[in-house]
């Protein structure tokens, strides 16, 4: 009987901490992703512009990558951009873990053949904010 109880106390306090931590991330609000972001390591840069949950992309330099990209939707601290290269079209999934961090990845790419999405598949960049 004491067993259960524990076991139920601790579901409740995680139920409880869960849906903060939820709310928390749901109010994008809080949070100033708009700025310049640059990927750690390179020089690629984008801005980002945040109009309630759509996020705009705007390419500032790229390497020498020739991208196009769709208005991204945002909900709570993810993102998601659909992106086309290089005969290759996938979807960009951003985490934001806070105001100047988020850890970028390809959440999808096809023909998933095609070199780019062989090299793309489970790598993640780290973006940092360098301007407001």
């Amino acid at each position: 009987m004491q067993r259960s109880k524990n076991f139920l106390s601790i579901v409740f306090f995680y139920l409880i901490y869960s849906a903060s931590a939820y709310s928390q991330f749901q109010n994008n609000s809080s949070y100033n992703w708009n700025g310049e972001w640059m990927a750690e390591g390179t020089t690629f840069r984008v801005r980002l512009e945040v109009e309630g949950s759509r996020l705009i992309v705007h390419q500032l330099e790229s390497m020498g990558f020739d991208w196009t990209n769709e208005i991204g939707h945002l909900e709570g601290n993810i993102a998601t951009i659909s992106v086309e290269y290089a005969g290759v079209k996938g979807i960009i999934q951003a985490e934001f873990f806070d105001d100047t961090t988020a850890s970028v990845s390809a959440a999808s790419c096809i023909p998933d053949f095609m070199v780019i999405c062989l090299l793309a598949k489970d790598q993640k960049a780290i973006f940092k904010k360098i301007t407001k």
